[in-house]
Parts: C-alpha cells; structure tokens; sequence
C-alpha cells in the first residue's frame, strides 16, 4: 500500500493540480496531493521510458514534489512481505499473462458535498487514477469499479465500499492484478479489540459515515486482504489523513530520505487472530533485510496475495 502520511498526519486537497503537478490532461482543478504527486512520477518514468525505477526512487521523488509544492507529507509503502525496495517498481508484474488473467481495480472518490469538511478534488483524483490505469497500465474499463458521491456513479456508503471491496475478491484469482484507490477522508476511531498498540484504529470515512459508522483497518484486513487469493499482485493507492497502516500490513518503508530498506512494523499486533499460523519470525537483523529468509506462509499471509502494496498521503481537515 501507498500512503501520503502517517497514521498521525493527515492529508491535502490541492486546489490547481493543473498548474502545480505535472499530469496529462488532468480531470478538473482540484485533487489530492498524495495521488497527483505519484502520478506525476509514474508518468515522468513512463515518458523516460525508465521501467528500472524502484520503490525508493519513486517515493523520494514524490516527497521531493510535495516539499516543492509546500507539502509535508512523508509517503511511505507497507507490504504483506518484505521486498527489495530497490527492485523495480511495479503495478503490473512482468509475469502478468492478459490470455488467462485480468486487471481490476477498484477506485473511491468522496467530495463529501454538503457535509462539514467538504472536499472538491476526490472525484478528479479517481478520474486520473482510471485514465492513467487504462493508458499506461493498460486496465480494462469494464473491469474497473468506481464508486462518487457524483450523482452518475454508485454513491461510495460504507455497504457499497464494503460489497465492492468483497466482490474483488471474489471476482480475482491466482495471477490476476488489482488496483486499489481511496481519495477522501480517514480518520481514528479508539480501539475496539485492543489490537492497536497506540490504542486507535485507523479508519476510512464512507460517505454516510454519520448513520453506518465508519470502515476500520480491521475491516479492511478481514474483508480485502486476508481473503485474497495467493498470487495475486494488488497495490493499494491512500490518499487520505492517518493512512499510514489503514490495512495493517506487516512490513514497511517511509519515503524521508533516510530510509534504505524496509523494515517490521512495529505498528502490527501479530497476535490478533488474522495473523495466527502466519509466521513473523523473519525480519530485519542488523539493519540488513533478509527477505529471502522470509518463511512462505508470510510470504502470503495466510492466503492473501504474495505482494499488496499500500501506498499513502496526509493533512486533510476533520469530519464530525
């Protein structure tokens, strides 16, 4: 998973992505910092034809947009495993077979209009995550699910992100690839299970968050990622205040310039229920990662997908 921020950070609504983040032909105005700063480095790497850029590279990069456009945001990337962050980065594997496999995605962008804490680039955000998907990754659009609180698309509740989220994985099977985005609000919910070592869950904000309540991570981990087929490549885009480890993946790196290699995170409690079988021995030993040491069963968690990616962004305005 990508993320703009830490749990603690929240995110930006950048009011021109037009004149500050170099996007072709971007959709509207407004957007999040978070997507269209990533964006920006996909497709700067896609026109230098630079297919070797890694994981390290293409975050520093994208902190050094964001502090040029006065952002503060420290992106960082949390993963099911523990991977070479210099390897290549990577939304669709080299592996990856289109005769008998499918690209999916599903992309959520909420405006909020007419709640206090109202937001304005969320639904340009998804629309240049699909664009950029279809051009440069090369995803169907029959095969992408997109969920605005537009009045043209299915309205983003909290049972309609869930219900799509669930129908993903059952869509998705071994060697497929999935695409994740969230653009809107994330919030803190104090902990309901004691699994949380600083005692707050982090969240995702539906649109009717105020008569269904909102998503937890641990929502997010029983319904998207611990059921997700073996094999399966899924890179998660959150754009949104305390992303940092809203799908409590095991294995980190922030993006701050001093940061070499992944490491554990420490933020994890493998002894909730979802991780038992699920071997956490291996880890960083010495500052070296040893991800070749990495049992198999972490290497799928349980059956999840061999590499989910979770990518995130911060400083966004509260919801009440």
């Amino acid at each position: 998973m990508i993320s703009g921020s830490h749990d603690v950070q929240t995110s930006a609504d950048v009011s021109n992505i037009n004149s500050q983040f170099e996007l072709p032909n971007p959709h509207g105005r407004a957007g999040g910092a978070c997507t269209a700063a990533l964006l920006q480095v996909l497709y700067d790497a896609n026109d230098r034809g630079d297919i070797d850029m890694s994981w390290v590279d293409a975050l520093r990069e994208m902190r050094e947009i964001l502090l040029e456009k006065g952002f503060d945001q420290i992106p960082q990337l949390t993963s099911s495993r523990m991977i070479h962050v210099t390897d290549p980065f990577g939304i669709t594997p080299p592996s990856f077979d289109p005769s008998c496999n499918k690209q999916r995605a599903v992309l959520i962008g909420i405006n909020y209009k007419g709640q206090k804490g109202q937001l304005s680039g969320c639904h340009n955000d998804v629309h240049n995550v699909a664009q950029y998907l279809q051009e440069v990754q090369g995803f169907r659009n029959e095969n992408i699910t997109i969920l605005m609180d537009d009045g043209m698309h299915k309205p983003p509740t909290k049972s309609a992100i869930l219900s799509a989220f669930k129908r993903l994985v059952k869509q998705t099977k071994e060697g497929d690839v999935v695409f994740c985005h969230y653009s809107g609000h994330g919030g803190r919910l104090l902990d309901d299970n004691g699994d949380e070592d600083d005692g707050y869950d982090e969240t995702l904000i539906p649109l009717d968050f105020k008569k269904s309540g909102q998503i937890r991570d641990d929502d997010l981990l029983k319904i998207l990622i611990h059921p997700m087929p073996a094999n399966v490549t899924m890179t998660c885009l959150m754009d949104c205040c305390h992303s940092g480890t809203v799908l409590d993946l095991p294995y980190r790196f922030v993006g701050d310039g001093d940061h070499v290699e992944m490491e554990m995170n420490d933020r994890v409690n493998f002894t909730d229920a979802l991780w038992t079988g699920v071997s956490v021995a291996a880890g960083v030993v010495a500052g070296n990662a040893i991800a070749d040491a990495v049992a198999p069963e972490m290497m799928i968690l349980g059956g999840g997908p061999n590499a989910i990616h979770e990518y995130s962004d911060t400083g966004c305005c509260a919801v009440s």
